[in-house]
């Protein structure tokens, strides 16, 4: 698998017209078979990204989140089907935000449970913050009571699922899709049932037996001139460093968020990325199953709910327990294998796996707006025309 000739010129071009600095690693049947550093990890020192390297990698904690909850499922913890509220009892008898024929906004009681595979699927009712509908309206609202309280720092994970659990539903579970703080709350689910925090289960359970040695939720002391800078891009390509959203990395907040907190570099990320396009073994370490593997990267929402997973470059994909899934080649014009899949991160970090040509890619950057709609797609024309 010949890569460097086309990958290296493409990454070039990433950093000439975005981001401060770029890495990028491909894994083929078990073998490195491209790795490379591009750019600056910090402008204003001239310090170059490398292996050492650390980033903020947001939604790309999702995958490791499904992956852990998923591990607990093998173990008969739980089922997808059961209601969460056996598990998280804030849950029993949510409510639901609806609108009246005249346009008024009331609540009543949703037509049944949050089932744990809502949590995964992003089909739970539970939203992020925002403007877009009432309960967007509400999650907003208690972030910032809690921030300017000072209390956003004493919140851990399950104090996060009781406070939404407070907040009624965008919808009756299971009847949309609405990407969302669901595996946040999947992180307060690990927890009951491990017996553990969230991060020390990942330390445990993934980090530890894979050799993950810099991916945490809390950055050390020591490792810290390693985090790379997170910057703004302006329209004119300028960039400016960003450290608005780094108190969570801070060792005294509680919150371990299971979709979107981890830190984590190129080669720890690689090493979890192909443990899953191996079948779930890498290096004689088995973490998790092949079949339930398939069960994660098939697709698992309804054509009614195809409708509401629309975002433009991810045409094609079908959404499986966390992530996106490969359905349809041909409409997203997509030279990948079917059941491909991954996800991506707020910074415009990316992820892809496929099983079935035992191939992983990690690329790494770090800016706002991330430019994913027009980096991720040609990352994987070049990776997948070189197979």
């Amino acid at each position: 698998m010949e890569l460097t000739h086309k990958l290296r010129p493409l990454l070039k071009s990433f950093v000439e017209k975005g981001p401060a600095g770029c890495a990028c690693s491909v894994f083929h049947q078990g073998k490195q078979v491209f790795e490379d550093y591009i750019g600056y990890a910090d402008l204003e020192t001239e310090k170059p990204i490398s292996q050492d390297t650390i980033y903020r990698i947001y939604s790309n904690t999702k995958v490791v989140t499904c992956v852990a909850a998923l591990m607990l499922y093998e173990r008969g913890l739980f089922l997808l089907n059961d209601p969460l509220e056996e598990y998280l009892p804030e849950f029993k008898t949510p409510q639901v935000y609806r609108t009246s024929e005249s346009g008024e906004i009331y609540t009543s009681a949703a037509s049944g449970s949050i089932k744990i595979r809502d949590l995964f699927m992003m089909t739970s009712g539970l939203t992020y913050g925002g403007e877009g509908n009432e309960t967007e309206r509400h999650v907003s609202r208690a972030m910032e009571r809690l921030n300017r309280d000072g209390q956003a720092d004493q919140m851990d994970n399950r104090m996060l699922a009781k406070l939404l659990s407070e907040i009624p539903l965008a919808f009756d579970p299971g009847t949309r899709w609405q990407y969302g703080l669901s595996h946040d709350v999947l992180g307060a689910l690990i927890e009951v049932l491990s017996g553990k925090t969230f991060g020390q289960f990942l330390k445990d359970e993934i980090f530890d037996p894979l050799e993950m040695k810099d991916t945490f939720f809390k950055i050390p002391e020591a490792k810290k001139d390693r985090l790379c800078t997170l910057y703004d891009r302006k329209e004119n390509g300028d960039l400016t460093p960003n450290t608005s959203m780094d108190r969570s990395y801070h060792p005294d907040n509680l919150l371990e968020s299971g979709g979107a907190g981890l830190l984590s570099t190129l080669g720890d990320y690689s090493r979890f990325a192909h443990m899953l396009a191996s079948g779930g073994e890498l290096d004689g370490v088995r973490i998790l199953g092949r079949k339930t593997i398939e069960l994660m990267s098939a697709n698992h929402l309804q054509p009614e709910l195809l409708s509401d997973y629309n975002w433009e470059y991810l045409k094609g994909y079908g959404y499986g327990l966390g992530v996106r899934t490969m359905m349809n080649p041909a409409l997203g014009g997509i030279n990948s294998s079917i059941g491909e899949f991954g996800w991506s991160g707020l910074a415009g970090t990316w992820v892809t796996i496929d099983p079935k040509e035992q191939l992983s890619a990690v690329y790494m950057q770090q800016m706002f707006p991330n430019f994913e709609a027009y980096h991720q797609p040609r990352l994987r024309s070049v990776i997948y025309g070189a197979l």
